[in-house]
């Protein structure tokens, strides 16, 4: 058994799973115009944008292989994706998550469920813009999950590139999506250094070794 199969991880990804089933239904309107990523956060923030169990499951899975130190995730949301990779730590017997959200809704929540989970000391939240937080993540980086804004894929990525381990997997949520391709065309590019290999799960990932 493994922390996923039981315990207080399987029981709250159980609920957050079921709550994000209900994203479709929420109408919340077209963004206004000109909203700076603050706003349109906040203006999200009732939205869980989940990983889906067979991508949490992958994510675990490389988190037990590689055995990082420290795992970067960029998009904390409500947690979901976190609490796959706090189970990897756990299970592992070491290591830390440090992940960025910008809605401050979001960074509540996804504390409490942390905690409700039993995790909370394997991870460190940073509220905030993710290219100001994740400016001073103490290196080497084991791993890193991409899950938040598309289109600042490729700018946290060469934020974090220089402390990125030899090896480390880097996973992009999302792949997809036409946002994603900048970030794509990088990564697939054999003189930025990355080998990547994309996984059909809910909405595509896009997994690099470095």
């Amino acid at each position: 058994m493994t922390s996923l199969h039981s315990g207080p991880i399987k029981d709250v990804l159980e609920r957050l799973h079921a709550a994000a089933e209900r994203d479709d239904e929420l109408d919340l309107g077209p963004l206004p115009a000109g909203a700076t990523a603050a706003e349109r956060a906040e203006a999200l923030a009732p939205v869980y944008m989940p990983v889906s169990p067979e991508g949490g499951n992958l994510l675990y899975t490389l988190a037990r292989a590689s055995r990082p130190q420290t795992v970067v995730e960029f998009g904390t949301s409500y947690g979901i994706s976190g609490l796959y990779l706090a189970a990897a730590l756990r299970d592992n017997g070491a290591g830390r998550l440090v992940t960025t959200e910008l809605s401050a809704a979001k960074v509540a929540a996804a504390r409490d469920n942390f905690a409700a989970a039993g995790v909370a000391d394997l991870i460190d939240v940073l509220p905030g813009d993710a290219l100001e937080t994740l400016a001073g993540i103490d290196g080497p980086i084991g791993m890193v999950l991409l899950d938040g804004w598309k289109d600042l894929y490729l700018p946290v990525l060469r934020l974090l590139e220089p402390r990125l381990s030899p090896g480390a997997p880097v996973v992009a949520d999302d792949a997809s999506f036409a946002s994603v391709r900048p970030y794509l065309d990088y990564v697939r590019d054999p003189a930025n250094g990355y080998v990547t290999v994309d996984f059909p799960v809910e909405d595509g990932m896009a997994i690099s070794c470095r």
